[in-house]
């Protein structure tokens, strides 16, 4: 019995690239037909909740006092639901912040921070522009108000003949020049 021998594995099967294409569509076409009937379901679903919600109005043999009353309540209703509906809308973006700051806590916990970005405006006419003050449109010459550094000149040594600078420099006298001129 040979139990340390690994088993041999088989090659996996490959489709051939029009199998493949055949399979890609016939998924497409079933996710398409999914995706219609998803959507005829929620209309169907839309039109029955506003038919609990609303019944249809009777507005036949109404007085004219019956139809005014009729439009206070109607509009009664209507603040109703503009009121949850403005709740829900704070809720959502309190909720969209809460993930905003939760998902930058994520980012921090792991060990990556994002820099926050702040927007630098390129050239002095763009910082110009954004300023509304009178006093401050005047033509700035931010170059004016640098410190100016001197530069200093390095001494430039004579060029000479290399030739002569190190049969000078040779020997013992040629380090000792060296070296007293070090100091």
């Amino acid at each position: 019995m040979l139990h340390n021998q690994p088993l041999p594995r088989r090659p996996k099967r490959k489709f051939a690239a029009t199998r493949r294409l055949l399979i890609k569509e016939k998924l497409l076409k079933k996710a398409a037909s999914m995706l219609v009937a998803e959507n005829a379901e929620k209309e169907l679903e839309k039109e029955r909740v506003v038919n609990e919600t609303v019944p249809p109005l009777k507005l036949s043999g109404l007085s004219v006092q019956e139809l005014q009353e009729l439009c206070k309540d109607l509009h009664q209703k209507l603040d109703v639901v503009d009121e949850t509906r403005y709740d829900m809308q704070v809720k959502v973006t309190k909720n969209e912040i809460e993930i905003v700051s939760l998902k930058q806590k994520i980012i921090e916990l792991k060990g990556m921070k994002k820099p926050s970005l702040k927007r630098v405006k390129k050239t002095t006419d763009d910082m110009l522009g954004a300023c509304t003050d009178a006093s401050k449109l005047k033509k700035a010459d931010f170059k004016a108000k640098l410190k100016t550094v001197k530069k200093e000149d390095d001494k430039k040594e004579e060029v000479t003949d290399w030739r002569k600078n190190v049969e000078a420099l040779s020997g013992m006298e040629g380090r000792k020049k060296l070296f007293n001129a070090g100091q």
